[in-house]
């Protein structure tokens, strides 16, 4: 096949995408560079296992499916030849979500019949400028040094630029406010490296799948905020129960077992006569709400 030429795959290997080719078994073949820097897996990781071994855990846009499992866009190009595109989500080595764009097609014999696919996928963040904006923020100390999103005095500053907005052009926000679920018991039980762990990858997935105009930071403990700009009361829950489902879905593999962890969230538009306090204080309220109602939930108001 052509990736065996020295040629073709010294080309492979210096895409800032990451490449793979499968046979019609799904088993890897050929892993490049890119892919080795957008998942953490090395090639020899995973040459040889086949897709459906679940090794990158891709689920759908909305957090819910898991594709690898099923009849992922992959295997449906292998069975029917077609090209395809799909927004989905890798699961990283180090355990955060990636935001990626997978692009497959069917690789041929020289009859015609399909013989495997390729994907081509490529990291979907907003890589430009959230790298500008870390670099702005590690110049003025507003980084939470252990997760990498705000600290709590750029939430607060964030939430003043917002008001500020609001007031002068009318532009609607909304809060997000999440905290871990039981993550005592993770500390207590597993101790505070795994627990600073486990908030360091929940920090990245949210980061990542946040859009350039919002806003993560660390508020305190294991409490996150969340500030989404232009939004209405459907689309704050839309992206609300999006962060719930990625944070569910992201995972932290210890040698002697995987760890898990949910949020619960309180989500609140902010009104005109708001200020910080009584929005914060509004979604603080909220988020205790999900929690009592049994955890892994949002609640609006």
């Amino acid at each position: 096949m052509p990736y065996r030429d020295g040629f073709f795959k010294g080309l492979l290997d210096n895409l800032s995408d990451g490449v793979y080719f499968v046979d019609r078994e799904r088993r890897i073949l050929y892993w490049n560079h890119g892919a080795e820097r957008i998942s953490g897996y090395r090639a020899e990781e995973v040459v040889g296992h086949l897709c459906f071994d679940n090794i990158l855990k891709h689920v759908s846009q909305d957090g819910w499916c898991s594709l690898c499992q099923g009849l992922c866009p992959l295997a449906r190009t292998i069975q029917d030849g077609r090209t395809r595109e799909k927004e989905v989500f890798l699961h990283h080595r180090d355990g955060h979500r990636v935001p990626v764009l997978v692009r497959i097609s069917p690789l041929l014999d020289e009859g015609g019949r399909v013989v495997g696919a390729v994907e081509v996928f490529s990291d979907n963040s907003s890589k430009v400028a959230a790298l500008r904006k870390i670099e702005e923020l590690q110049e003025v100390a507003l980084l939470d040094p252990l997760t990498g999103v705000g600290n709590r005095r750029y939430c607060e500053i964030a939430l003043a630029d917002k008001f500020a907005e609001m007031g002068r052009f009318g532009w609607s926000f909304g809060v997000l406010f999440m905290d871990l679920d039981n993550f005592k018991s993770v500390n207590d039980r597993l101790g505070h490296d795994v627990g600073d762990a486990i908030l360091r990858i929940v920090g990245k997935t949210l980061l990542a799948n946040t859009r350039t105009m919002d806003f993560i930071g660390r508020w305190g403990g294991e409490e996150f905020l969340a500030i989404v700009a232009n939004v209405e009361g459907d689309k704050l829950l839309q992206i609300a129960d999006r962060f719930k489902m990625l944070v569910a879905q992201t995972t932290l593999d210890l040698p002697a077992e995987t760890v898990s962890v949910t949020v619960s969230v309180g989500a609140s538009l902010a009104a005109p006569q708001d200020t910080a306090e009584t929005l914060m204080r509004r979604a603080d309220a909220l988020m205790y709400r999900a929690k009592a109602e049994g955890r892994g939930r949002v609640r609006l108001g």
